[in-house]
């Protein structure tokens, strides 16, 4: 099971351990200086510190620099210091000058290549000319360097395929409050994303991308929750438990829809209809027919029907703060850029653009108010924040459907 990152990579400069007030909330505490202009802003999937994980998420930019782990066959690993936006050849240079290749072994055919591996042991070759590939990597999977010899040898970490079942914060807390620091974090999050990205990332296609980065990570954030939901469940070997955590993860998915969390409402329902977790007769049987109830709600919103005409009905009624389901934009913006082209007999399809630039000028109305939320800086809180900003996910479905049916074989 992974540690719900992408890469492995640390910052740069470690981060005071006194927690810095999130600024893009309301909160009744005194203002603080904003950081150094020149801080180096760690990748947020991927803080291991408790003290780092409970920073304000700030924007990331191609030039910034992180350190990453590239693994070998053995797994073993160096770390490498990189731009955001670094191409494959870059991160090759710098791990071949780290084991001290010749120029003759990088010219044979023993020559290094760079691979993802999923925590599903699914492998891809990554290209010398692609850029910023740090943002597109999948929840749980990691770099690896090899020779195309050893390629086939290649297998995840251990710790990205363990399972280890048991109690995790989520049973300790009050939904209230792992609603509220969802709903928080995704807001820092959605803050970082220039409007732009949501152009760049439609017009440019997958390996075009320049300036993506916040975009992608509140991307992969969405798949994080929504394996999150499945994780916990299945990790939860009691009946009566699993059935009393699908009633409070509901709850939650009640809170973020209140908090106008869109983003998470959705990522938690689309969780909960996992088939791992939708087959589960006995835990669903357990749970009250008042949630049962709500569920149906929950689903019927979520019903991508008539183009997800139930939710968009619901989100116009919304005032801002609020943070949209952020795939359903992409979705409408690939369809205004694949449907029509930008250029006609020579001239700017004006039209196109003008409908491109109405969805843009939308996501800034979303943001145009501060979000309020009162939340304590307790060490309880404390403790809850850090938890939601570091999810354990399994994301192999494989192996989620192997915990299901352990749990409820096929013939009870």
């Amino acid at each position: 099971m992974g540690g719900g990152g992408v890469l492995s990579a640390t910052p740069m400069a470690l981060c005071p351990p006194v927690p810095i007030p999130d600024t893009a909330r309301c909160r009744r505490v005194p203002d603080e200086a904003p950081p150094p202009s020149k801080q180096v802003k760690p990748l947020f999937r991927h803080f291991r510190r408790i003290d780092a994980c409970l920073q304000t998420r700030v924007a990331f930019r191609g030039s910034d620099e992180i350190f990453c782990r590239v693994y070998m066959p053995d797994h073993s690993y160096v770390t490498i210091r990189s731009r955001l936006s670094a191409s494959v050849q870059d991160i090759l240079t710098s791990v071949t000058e780290k084991l001290q290749y010749s120029e003759e072994q990088s010219a044979r055919d023993d020559a290094l290549i760079l691979v993802t591996v999923a925590s599903s042991g699914e492998k891809a070759v990554l290209q010398p000319s692609e850029e910023c590939v740090f943002t597109t990597l999948g929840i749980n999977s990691h770099l690896f360097a090899c020779t195309r010899d050893t390629f086939e040898s290649l297998v995840p970490l251990p710790e990205e395929i363990q399972v280890v079942p048991g109690d995790s914060e989520i049973h300790r807390v009050e939904p209230e409050d792992i609603a509220n620091h969802l709903t928080a974090f995704h807001w820092e999050l959605f803050r970082c994303i220039h409007e732009l990205e949501f152009v760049d990332y439609v017009f440019h296609g997958e390996r075009g991308r320049r300036e993506t980065a916040n975009l992608e990570l509140l991307l992969q954030r969405c798949s994080e929750v929504q394996h999150w939901v499945g994780t916990e469940l299945l990790l939860c070997e009691s009946l009566g438990r699993r059935a009393h955590l699908l009633k409070k993860l509901i709850k939650i998915a009640a809170i973020c829809k209140q908090n106008q969390d869109m983003l998470s409402f959705y990522a938690i329902v689309i969780g909960l209809n996992n088939a791992a977790i939708s087959r589960l007769r006995l835990t669903w049987e357990k749970l009250p027919g008042k949630f049962k109830n709500l569920f149906r709600k929950f689903e019927n919103l979520t019903d991508p029907c008539r183009n997800h005409k139930t939710y968009r009905e619901v989100l116009a009624k919304m005032k801002p703060p609020l943070i949209p389901f952020i795939p359903l934009i992409l979705k409408d913006l690939t369809f205004l850029h694949e449907g029509s082209k930008t250029l006609l007999d020579g001239l700017v399809n004006v039209e196109k653009l003008h409908c491109i630039a109405e969805k843009v000028r939308t996501i800034r109305k979303y943001r145009s108010r501060p979000l309020c939320l009162e939340l304590e800086p307790s060490p309880s809180q404390l403790q809850t924040k850090a938890y939601v900003r570091q999810l354990q996910v399994i994301d192999n479905q494989n192996l989620l459907f192997e915990l299901s049916y352990k749990l409820e074989p096929g013939g009870q």
